[in-house]
């Protein structure tokens, strides 16, 4: 998914980092919100571990790569606002000493990858529990469909900005057909780490997932409830 220098022309580039630089103001007054002393620690985990996954690269073509990308993840764990700058600061220092992904593409990454899937798998997220059960066993389910539909979402806002300033030699529908044919793939396996991390901190300290928070008030309801229809049983 990291887009490399040259493969939009100057406007849309400028577009989209002023675009991101805007998200990433909000999301700095937003991130004072969220974190607290429990949750700054788990943010810069959340960090290392999306630098690390989205290190592994594989060619999708005309010079783009795909990978995990890790922002449904991020908003699920410390919040959408933190998860904007855990990635923004991710594709910065990749850009910066990795030379993954160009420079002057910094802004479109940042909104690709850092905006588009925290913001898609977020909203997912939100929507899928409100279907669901509220406990905090919920937030694994809602979290791999939220990371299933955000990869594929990020991948067709890619595929819109080619349309608008794309300069590759490349006909816009084979590379629809390389971008959602594999990052449906990706999708499906950042689904299962997602739901499966998501599982292992909820099992042992929901209070640490952000996303199952709200959960965490309807379960200690339910175990009150539980406790006094048990007294009143008893007596």
């Amino acid at each position: 998914m990291h887009v490399p220098d040259g493969f939009l022309d100057a406007p849309t580039s400028v577009a989209t980092g002023v675009a991101a630089a805007a998200v990433v103001g909000v999301a700095l007054r937003g991130a004072r919100r969220e974190l607290d002393d429990r949750t700054a620690p788990l943010t810069g985990l959340v960090a290392a571990f999306v630098f690390a996954v989205q290190m592994l690269n594989f060619p999708v073509g005309a010079g783009t790569s795909g990978h995990l990308l890790g922002g449904a993840l991020a908003a699920v764990l410390v919040g959408p606002w933190t998860a904007v700058l855990c990635l923004t600061v991710v594709l910065a220092v990749q850009a910066l000493f990795f030379a993954d992904g160009g420079i002057t593409a910094l802004g479109t990454n940042i909104t690709l990858m850092g905006v588009v899937t925290v913001i898609a798998g977020w909203v997912i997220f939100t929507l899928v529990l409100r279907l669901l059960p509220r406990r905090p066993g919920s937030a694994a389910p809602a979290a791999f469909v939220a990371a299933l539909v955000s990869v594929p979402v990020s991948a067709l806002c890619f595929v819109g900005l080619y349309a608008v300033g794309g300069t590759a030699e490349i006909s816009l529908g084979a590379l629809m057909a390389a971008m959602l044919g594999w990052h449906v793939l990706i999708g499906i396996g950042e689904a299962a780490i997602t739901a499966a991390t998501v599982a292992s901190i909820v099992a042992v300290r929901p209070d640490l997932v952000h996303g199952a928070r709200g959960l965490l008030a309807g379960q200690a309801l339910l175990i009150r409830t539980s406790r006094a229809m048990s007294k009143e049983a008893a007596s």
